[in-house]
């Protein structure tokens, strides 16, 4: 019995890391999320053939890049500017220990107030999902939103309304706490 469920693990685990996208891919897909302009020098996270998140480029330039986690259904990628990245780290050690979303919020709130956890007076986050074509894997109708942190900002500070607007218009989101950010969503494209 034993030697039979050992077999069974290491079948579902040999079937996970062969669901891992190839290092190639992960990084052709991640810099889809990163400007124009930073494309070529973007350091690149993404996931091994066990799917530990590990860094597949090394970075020249001030843009990081995540590749798709294999593990969520849904294709997204995104991309920011350095100095985001101890907030981001600090999000990714909290969940990996078992932390909920309002949790890391409330955790990274208090450090970030309390001068522990370094986060920019302003910076740049892209998310960018789409559909992956599962026989050419291609990702079609692929779609970016912009994010653009101002830390405890609020809609008095920065004249936006702090509700959702129609697509293309810019409000903010969480105005008044350390993750206060203006979200901007482009209409999609119809077709």
């Amino acid at each position: 019995m034993s030697f039979l469920f050992l077999a069974f693990t290491l079948l579902i685990q040999n079937g996970y890391s062969q669901e891992i996208p190839s290092k190639e891919w992960q990084i052709k897909t991640a810099i889809m999320a990163v400007p124009s302009d930073y494309k070529d020098g973007a350091k690149v996270y993404g996931y091994d053939s066990d799917g530990k998140f590990i860094t597949l480029r090394e970075g020249s330039n001030d843009y990081i890049a995540l590749a798709h986690d294999p593990s969520k259904e849904k294709f997204s990628t995104a991309a920011y500017h350095k100095e985001l990245e101890p907030f981001m780290a600090r999000g990714r050690a909290l969940k990996a220990e078992g932390k909920e979303f309002q949790e890391i919020f409330d955790i990274r709130e208090n450090e970030v107030k309390s001068g522990k956890l370094k986060m920019p007076d302003k910076t740049t986050l892209c998310v960018l999902t789409g559909t992956i074509n599962k026989e050419t894997k291609e990702i079609e109708n692929p779609y970016v939103r912009y994010v653009f942190y101002i830390p405890f900002a609020t809609g008095e500070s920065t004249g936006l309304p702090t509700t959702p607007t129609p697509p293309g218009h810019a409000w903010l989101m969480n105005p008044g706490t350390h993750r206060a950010h203006i979200m901007i969503t482009p209409p999609k494209k119809k077709g």
